[in-house]
């Protein structure tokens, strides 16, 4: 495989892009090497839904699109970052039982440590703002086929 691989996408500020991000990451990835039916690939549509979920609904209408980049460095890193136009960095809102949204980066947070990897916020020079993952690149080994023995 190639030192670095790349990808990206811009897509409108519509809750319907959600899946379309999710669909276009994991497009990716496979065609990389990670089989889209693994755990690593299940946590990472997680990862991307929360990302894009958040691009759309905390922008308020400020950020008509946004952008996810992924990158893959010498199959050792991959990186997947959201970005958008809207200058507010994400705040940590306290955490109620019966508070229905909130969580997204918590969550983001912890399933990337759970992969060991690390989460980063970072302001874009147009003045939005771009919040990415990086994770170790582990494919999964392939089950290897048992030999059927044959009685003589």
């Amino acid at each position: 495989m190639a030192d670095h691989l790349e990808a990206s996408v811009t897509l409108p500020s519509d809750p319907a892009s959600v899946s379309a991000a999710r669909a276009y990451v994991v497009g990716t990835l496979a065609e990389w090497g990670l089989p889209a039916d693994t755990e690593v690939s299940d946590t990472i549509r997680l990862i991307v839904s929360e990302l894009a979920t958040n691009a759309v609904q905390h922008t308020f209408g400020q950020s008509p699109t946004f952008t996810v980049d992924v990158a893959l460095d010498r199959d050792e890193r991959l990186r997947i970052g959201v970005t958008d136009s809207h200058p507010r960095f994400p705040r940590r809102l306290p955490a109620a039982v019966q508070q229905d949204n909130g969580r997204g980066l918590v969550i983001i947070r912890w399933l990337t440590a759970e992969c060991g990897g690390r989460l980063r916020i970072r302001p874009t020079r147009e003045g939005g703002k771009t919040i990415s993952i990086e994770l170790p690149w582990v494919i999964p080994a392939q089950p290897v086929p048992t030999a059927v023995r044959q009685e003589p």
